[in-house]
């Protein structure tokens, strides 16, 4: 589930009326859960990954806290990136650096034993992973204390407008956000439905426009020479700041509306 398919709208439009109904101090619930279905959606049993890092810094942050021993911190602190990183490595860079490995151990005629993983790429899983590592390197620098409820930590590394895209944010920021009363602001919503609207527009009919023609060029660059090739690339510096941009536009514009401030 993206932001500009009509699933995010009907997903979107339900869950808003439906958070403001509950009582605040349970609307951390249905927000967890909300957006461990807008993950799971489209990411199926990659959402388990989510968890494993929101239980791993979730514990060695308040591991963090309960000791003074700058040893013991450092060793939390190294569990908790060691845990992550490794993750990213995994499902992210794994098969990009073993094909490499591949490729050159054939050029000098060398056996290579290791196979390339199936697995595929989760969404979202650096805009998270990196979120919850500052976290914990905030909680060893003492900038922060860490997070005791379980569940307001956990609707933080998940929490949905931001998951898949960003922008990532700092803990120091966003947590205390998620222990705030928030009523329903319709002024507030305004605002948010114009940058949701803005977002979509430099999505769809500015980054996915200009994708067409660079794809067509890129798919077969040797069929074109000049100014087609120095208009695909300057089309595609435009394309993806658009597709960034408007994500972001659109994640902050739903967090709005929810009551929620992310930074620009």
């Amino acid at each position: 589930m993206t932001f500009t398919t009509p699933e995010f709208v009907i997903f979107f439009a339900a869950f808003v009326p439906l958070y403001f109904a509950i009582p605040p101090r349970l609307r951390w619930v249905v927000l967890l859960a909300a957006s461990y279905f807008f993950y799971a959606y489209g990411s199926g049993i990659y959402v388990v990954l989510i968890a494993f890092t929101t239980l791993i810094d979730y514990t060695a942050a308040r591991a963090m806290g309960a000791t003074d021993n700058p040893r013991r911190r450092r060793l939390y602190l190294a569990a908790s990136l060691t845990a992550n990183l490794g993750t990213l490595f995994v499902f992210k860079y794994f098969n990009f650096f073993n094909q490499s490995f591949e490729a050159l151990a054939a050029s000098l005629g060398w056996g290579y034993p290791v196979n390339t993983l199936s697995v595929l790429l989760p969404v979202g899983i650096s805009f998270y992973t990196f979120q919850s590592i500052a976290y914990t390197i905030d909680v060893y620098r003492g900038a922060i204390q860490p997070e005791k409820h379980l569940g307001i930590f956990a609707t933080f590394v998940a929490f949905f407008p931001q998951l898949v895209a960003g922008p990532i944010e700092r803990a120091r920021h966003m947590l205390p956000q998620f222990h705030l009363r928030a009523r329903f602001d319709s002024a507030r919503a305004v605002a948010g439905l114009r940058l949701i609207l803005w977002g979509a527009f430099k999505k769809i009919v500015i980054a996915d426009r200009l994708a067409i023609y660079v794809n067509t060029v890129y798919t077969a660059p040797g069929d074109y020479n000049g100014l087609p090739l120095i208009l695909a690339t300057v089309f595609f510096a435009f394309q993806i700041y658009c597709d960034f941009s408007a994500y972001s536009d659109i994640a902050i514009g739903a967090a709005k509306i929810l009551g929620f401030d992310l930074m620009e």
